[in-house]
């Protein structure tokens, strides 16, 4: 086994799970890198390999197959003897309404987003308790797990039932010193917040972001690293109390009631 902690990061290619996955490496963490392009998931090797003396694993494949999670728990014990950290980030998700959703997509987005991180959670919890080691699954959510735009109905399925599994997995796991946590992004920098189009095909990114920024007391929107920094806080000992729950990290977003050109009609001094 090796001395280095290991940490699995899924949706390592890009966004939150890229930053995530360099976060990890800079304290010395070992990191397995999973996503579907391997192109991608080696360039984020070779940023951590080039920058910080740790080893990292690709594993390019679909994490809804339940053989590829199988052989990616096994590769990293085979790799270092050893799991600590699980980071639930990889998603997928159409922009449509219920009315459109078909049979087919709402089962892959499902699978993707909430099955293999319920199964990638119980591989890695079981390689935990085997070794006594404790260690920490941190779900990646949303905040449309609490607010639904109407637009991604399988998506915003799977992150409130993602808030719930994290409740559920932190009891089940907690007397193994097994800690997890959810963390739920706002409006964060990334492809995913990028790809917004109505029905003619015309993009509606920038008016979506334009409001979620003007809602938000912070002014702007987050960066994936912010989110990397908030994941790593929680694995960290310095959080070592917190389980069971989740972080939200929105720029203030769920807490404003409306958006500041409101704020600005009421009282155009003080906003």
């Amino acid at each position: 086994m090796t001395n280095r902690k290991v940490a699995i990061i899924t949706g390592a290619s890009r966004g939150i799970g890229e930053a995530t996955a360099i976060k990890f490496a800079e304290p010395g963490y070992n990191v397995v890198l999973v996503g579907r392009n391997k192109a991608d998931l080696d360039r984020v090797s070779s940023i951590i390999r080039d920058k910080w003396s740790v080893e990292t694993l690709v594993c390019a494949g679909d994490i809804s197959e339940k053989q590829f999670l199988e052989n990616l728990i096994q590769s990293t014990l085979e790799k270092w003897g050893r799991i600590d950290v699980v980071v639930n980030n990889a998603a997928w998700r159409t922009i449509e309404t219920m009315r459109t959703v078909s049979w087919e997509t709402w089962n892959k987005t499902i699978n993707i987003c909430l099955t293999a991180p319920a199964f990638l959670a119980k591989a890695a919890a079981e390689v935990m308790e085997k070794l006594n080691t404790g260690g920490v699954i941190i779900n990646v959510s949303s905040i449309m797990s609490q607010r639904a735009g109407g637009n991604s109905p399988a998506y915003v399925s799977c992150k409130g039932a993602l808030d719930s599994l994290t409740k559920e997995l932190a009891i089940t796991y907690g007397r193994s010193g097994i800690r997890v946590i959810g963390v739920n992004p706002g409006n964060i920098e990334t492809d995913m917040s990028r790809d917004y189009k109505n029905t003619e095909g015309s993009d509606l990114s920038d008016q979506l972001v334009a409001y979620m920024v003007n809602a938000t007391p912070l002014g702007r929107g987050g960066s994936p690293s912010e989110i990397a920094e908030a994941i790593y806080w929680l694995s960290s000992e310095a959080a070592s109390f917190i389980t069971g729950t989740t972080l939200t990290v929105d720029g203030g977003f769920m807490s404003n009631l409306n958006d500041y050109s409101i704020k600005k009609m009421q009282f155009p001094t003080e906003f």
